[in-house]
């Protein structure tokens, strides 16, 4: 495996955990949702962008190699 992708996977990731945490405190409601739900969301849109960046990168690079 190789350092694009493991970037690439913790792209993903990152987006995966503020998703969760956004949806929680969503869920729950409360000041964490007034205070940071807007936020959240930003920051998994922010993340998501890269992620999919780095995935047109990798297949990029892939398609040149064969």
């Amino acid at each position: 495996m190789d350092l694009l992708m493991i970037v690439m996977f913790m792209a993903m990731g990152a987006v995966v955990i503020v998703l969760m945490i956004g949806l929680g405190g969503f869920a729950k409601g409360g000041t964490f949702n007034a205070k940071y739900g807007n936020k959240m969301m930003r920051l998994r849109l922010l993340f998501q962008f890269i992620a999919v960046l780095l995935i047109l990168l990798y297949v990029y690079l892939r398609g040149q190699g064969s």
